[in-house]
């Protein structure tokens, strides 16, 4: 069989638990179901920095944000650095990037290591977008972002004429501000969005950092995020309750404009006889929250931001409805879809520091990989979410995070850090993350083991602890 294709399609802000194949309440993503039907479903998924620009650097560079440089939404990315589509390319691929790139425009900043390149500027919108290509070409677009984004996908595959092709067709759907297709506009009209079990979350006993947070339902603009006024007479409860049904709806319908897209590709590969021997994955740069404890957006450690979906299909490679609970992260996606190519990255002033899944995938499993992941939000206090900066460590059954508070790491931040904050949380048992244990007495032990495992992740991965973090944890539990 001749070299594998592949169709890397990642989409913005796409929540794990609003598609159907990882247990869905709120709606169904049948041609998204197609991708774990056929192939594999990895349940433990994560991303190392819960923000757009820098999970996309981590995916495509294969190395941590402290290396590849985008921290912030404010960093791009180094047209000079290596990505492992270079290595692709090299290795005689037809390569092409398009949709949102959101890692800086202009010299030193757009794409490199594609033949083709058409991308939106920044966010982009949702109907009739403007995209920009190489040599400062502007191409205006009428019709629906995702749409579009597909029709071109679809072009760059039948312009490839049976040569190897990689194709990253990444969506602008679902981000913010949530803009149905006409055909998607009064989809869930008739019914009520279930509202998830932490909806209701006060918050107490968690770091005071995170509930000063502005995600709350209450934060959400009416006109622009929610298309509507807010209705006479509701009490403070019934609005909050309006909101999230505005809010929820959106969502899923652009959502529900990804699956169909989806379903056109994966009919095209078919078609043209090209799905046998074509990788396909579905991802999204981090997760998001669905009103889970009251949220809206990402950014924070917690499992709804911090969990991908990753459904990855390749025939004769991949066993059809298989799953993994394995932990995978951002920075294994480069050296993973290397290896199923077979593609040599060569010689790298900057290595990899992921680890490649593909035995995973294969089925054949690997006794030493790794349990637990280290994650690092950098962006303390910025914009109008108020998240702050923080690190910590997941292990399968444990969580500890570190609110440092340093608002050095964001460029133009001010004014003094707030407190160190921690938080610890049984997996296991609190698997909704309402309960931090950081200060029971019966915890000290995990916590000593989680701080050990902390500084031999970051060791590891060769990033600098916080200076003095650990002095807000002195004392043992229940002193």
């Amino acid at each position: 069989m001749s070299r594998p294709n592949l169709v890397f399609i990642m989409s913005d802000d796409h929540a794990a638990h609003a598609i159907s194949a990882y247990g869905s309440r709120i709606n169904e993503t049948p041609n998204l179901d197609r991708i774990a039907a056929d192939g594999m479903r990895l349940d433990s998924a994560f991303c190392t920095n819960s923000i757009c620009a820098p999970s996309r650097a981590a995916i495509l560079t294969g190395t941590y944000n402290h290396v590849n440089g985008v921290t912030t939404l404010a960093t791009p990315l180094d047209s000079e650095l290596w990505t492992f589509p270079h290595a692709l390319r090299d290795a005689g691929y037809r390569t092409g990037m398009i949709g949102k790139w959101h890692l800086g425009h202009g010299p030193g900043a757009d794409p490199s290591g594609f033949d083709f390149w058409r991308v939106l500027p920044g966010q982009g919108h949702y109907h009739n977008p403007v995209m920009l290509q190489a040599d400062g070409v502007v191409v205006e677009r009428g019709g629906y972002v995702t749409d579009l984004i597909t029709d071109d996908t679809i072009r760059f595959i039948d312009r490839a004429e049976g040569e190897p092709f990689a194709v990253f067709c990444h969506h602008k759907a679902p981000h913010r501000s949530w803009e149905p297709s006409r055909e998607h506009f009064t989809m869930y009209d008739d019914v009520d969005i279930p509202e998830p079990d932490t909806f209701r979350d006060d918050l107490v006993g968690r770091a005071e950092v995170i509930q000063a947070v502005k995600m709350r339902m209450m934060d959400l603009d009416p006109i622009t995020d929610l298309k509507a006024v807010v209705p006479d007479g509701l009490t403070l409860d019934e609005e909050i309750a309006w909101r999230y049904q505005r809010y929820i709806k959106d969502y899923l319908r652009v959502v529900a404009s990804i699956d169909d897209n989806v379903g056109r590709l994966l009919d095209h590969l078919e078609a043209t006889g090209l799905a046998d021997n074509t990788i396909v994955v579905y991802t999204s740069d981090q997760g998001f929250f669905l009103g889970d404890h009251g949220w809206f957006d990402k950014r924070l450690m917690y499992e709804e931001s911090l969990t991908m979906p990753l459904l990855i299909q390749h025939p004769g490679t991949i066993e059809p409805g298989s799953t993994s609970d394995d932990i995978v992260i951002n920075v294994d996606f480069a050296p993973t879809l290397l290896d199923l190519m077979g593609v040599d990255p060569g010689d790298l002033d900057q290595p990899m520091q992921g680890r490649s899944f593909a035995p995973i995938l294969r089925g054949d499993g690997a006794d030493d990989w790794p349990t637990s992941m280290y994650y690092r939000y950098w962006m303390h206090r910025d914009g109008s979410h108020q998240c702050p900066a923080h690190y910590g460590v997941r292990t399968r059954t444990h969580k500890l995070i570190c609110y440092y508070n340093d608002p050095l790491d964001q460029p133009g931040a001010a004014g003094p850090a707030d407190p160190i904050e921690w938080e610890l949380f049984d997996l296991v048992a609190d698997p909704l993350e309402v309960d931090n244990i950081i200060d029971h007495p019966d915890s000290a032990a995990v916590r000593d083991e989680l701080i050990a495992e902390l500084q031999r992740l970051q060791a590891e991965v060769d990033d600098t602890p916080f200076p003095g973090a650990l002095d807000a944890l002195s004392t043992a539990p229940g002193e």
